[in-house]
């Protein structure tokens, strides 16, 4: 990520950024940090994270990441990681060796040599234990370090368990949620079925939820499946129906034995097994309490079907719950699916056009990242009231044709077929690249393209160009699948901790309501969403004020001239 030999500022700043979310998986927004540096980089570094939506620490608090410049004339001792112990939650504290000469000291690390030794670190804090690639534990408790190795590049390299494990550190909410339905025996012998994404962290709830009692069977799309972390479940286990290279006889065939294990409660996302039960396998449906379903693009044929009368079930709408929609489609997403983009391309955002087509909850977070980074941004929208939010929010608001012409990177957040349809793709500036954040299959209109003699060349990792006969080009990355799971590691862990949070609180809520719930698309009640938030801001240390009497009656303001 050092690449030039004398970035500016903030282009250093912005490699350590995308850097350390790849090394870490973990969140930005709502983390407090701290930059140890006297030079020009650390005010750098700290104006990006704080413009991402991270709170730099105030006097007396511990900070979830500590990053070091090497601006400093000495480096950390263990006195330095001592912090009050009042003053944060459960995770460990990150110590993120930005130094531009980390990377020349990688290669001891990579040995697993303990005794290698960090610029930013002095002789008493030392790596002890890889966690997973560029991750180590220390010989400070609670004190992990984070290498940013500049040339690991790409997918994943630490084994499954590793990354399983990693996840699991901060996965708390989840974790506290799934230890209470233990306890209580909500889910003891129920047959659960996830349907969902197949990578580390859907692997921390299907073990959560295996180890509170519930036999749990996973199956994943051929794109959305991690093979190693498919292997490292069945081998303890459980029933995994997933497989990277199925084909769609072998992909169908996997669903249906995936359908044939009756589960009780179906947790969904995109609400492909919910339907595919109701198209093909009616008698899935006959012990089923009902389905929870993750995402926004699920939701919608969801709630089609209950309108007209063919949906046979009740599902909760994990996906409306405000700790799900506020911080897995905007923050979440919208982290995950850009520093993808920019790992996988040489754009600069900050001499860049980018446009978000869509303003809801995912491309608010597109947007307000990409700007973070230096992006000037345009939003394109139908909805007029969330164009004019868009407007509210500093952004330029324009048609889709005509953003595009002058755009380096095209990015589509809504969860709609032809979105980015084939006259956008011959709008586009040339070789602009284009991308899903969330998405739907043709999102992009890749078959009419090639119906229209595009010709399809590839030029990278997940990247392709498309030129057309008119001479016009697009760099379209991973077939315009949803960018940050068909080419990334998903969303950061901590948000998927809530958005799994949710998931339990949907379990909880069918298994207590079975019988009683009707069929149809249902809402989490507002209590179950406020207790995930609660366990949520109790792992981060976070305190509220709390109601101390009965909430106020709503106040009648009287009418002017002083008239009750």
């Amino acid at each position: 990520m050092f690449e030039q030999a004398r970035p500016s500022p903030r282009q250093w700043a912005t490699a350590v950024v995308l850097r350390f979310a790849e090394t870490t998986n973990l969140s930005i927004a709502g983390r407090r940090f701290d930059v140890r540096g006297a030079g020009p980089l650390a005010p750098a570094l700290s104006a990006l994270l704080a413009a991402i939506g991270a709170r730099r620490i105030e006097r007396g608090e511990r900070p979830d990441y500590l990053f070091c410049t090497g601006e400093d004339a000495s480096p950390l001792t263990r006195a330095d990681l001592s912090f009050p112990s009042a003053a944060g939650g459960t995770r460990p504290l990150l110590v993120v060796d930005a130094t531009p000469e980390a990377s020349a000291t990688a290669s001891a690390f990579a040995s697993a040599d303990a005794s290698a030794q960090a610029p930013a670190l002095d002789g008493g804090v030392a790596p002890v234990e890889q966690l997973r690639d560029g991750v180590w534990a220390t010989n400070v408790p609670d004190v992990v370090l984070v290498r940013l190795d500049r040339d690991r590049r790409g997918p994943e390299l630490s084994p499954a368990v590793a990354r399983i494990a990693w996840a699991r550190r901060f996965m708390s909410t989840a974790e506290g949620l799934a230890a209470r339905m233990k306890a209580d025996g909500t889910v003891r012998g129920l047959r659960v079925g996830l349907s969902m994404v197949l990578e580390p962290k859907t692997a921390v709830l299907a073990l959560t939820l295996r180890e509170a009692g519930a036999e749990v069977a996973v199956f994943a799309h051929p794109d959305e499946t991690d093979d190693t972390v498919a292997a490292a479940l069945t081998d303890a286990g459980l029933h995994v129906y997933a497989r990277s290279d199925a084909g769609p006889a072998e992909h169908r065939e996997l669903a249906s034995a995936f359908l044939a294990e009756h589960s009780q409660v179906l947790v969904d996302d995109g609400s492909h097994v919910i339907r595919l039960a109701h198209e093909t396998a009616p008698e899935a449906l006959a012990g089923l309490i009902g389905a929870a379903e993750e995402t926004t693009s699920g939701l919608r044929p969801l709630r089609t079907m209950a309108e007209e009368g063919r949906l046979k079930i009740p599902v909760v709408a994990v996906n409306d719950a405000r700790s799900k929609t506020l911080f897995d489609n905007r923050y979440g997403t919208g982290q995950s699916c850009l520093f993808t983009i920019l790992g996988l391309t040489d754009v600069d955002l900050a001499t860049s056009t980018v446009v978000v087509a869509g303003y809801g909850h995912v491309g608010e977070g597109v947007a307000h990242h990409a700007r973070a980074l230096g992006a000037t941004v345009v939003v394109t929208e139908l909805d007029p009231v969330r164009a004019l939010a868009a407007s509210f929010d500093g952004f330029r608001v324009a048609p889709l044709l005509e953003a595009v012409a002058s755009a380096q990177l095209v990015v589509s957040a809504t969860g709609v077929r032809d979105t980015i349809s084939l006259p956008v793709l011959l709008a586009c500036a040339r070789d602009a690249v284009v991308a899903v954040a969330g998405g739907v299959p043709q999102e992009v209109a890749i078959d009419d393209a090639l119906a229209q003699g595009a010709v399809r060349e590839t030029i990278g990792r997940k990247r392709e160009r498309f030129t057309f006969a008119t001479g016009s080009s697009v760099v379209i990355l991973d077939d315009g699948g949803c960018i940050n799971v068909t080419a990334g590691e998903g969303n950061p862990i901590e948000i998927m901790d809530l958005s799994f949070a949710v998931q339990l609180a949907a379990i909880r809520q069918l298994v207590e309501s079975a019988g009683s719930l009707t069929v149809g698309v249902h809402p989490l009640p507002a209590q179950a969403d406020d207790a995930v938030a609660a366990e949520a801001l109790k792992a981060a240390g976070v305190r509220i004020d709390t109601r101390t009497g009965p909430a106020p009656a709503a106040e009648i303001w009287p009418r002017f001239g002083g008239e009750a």
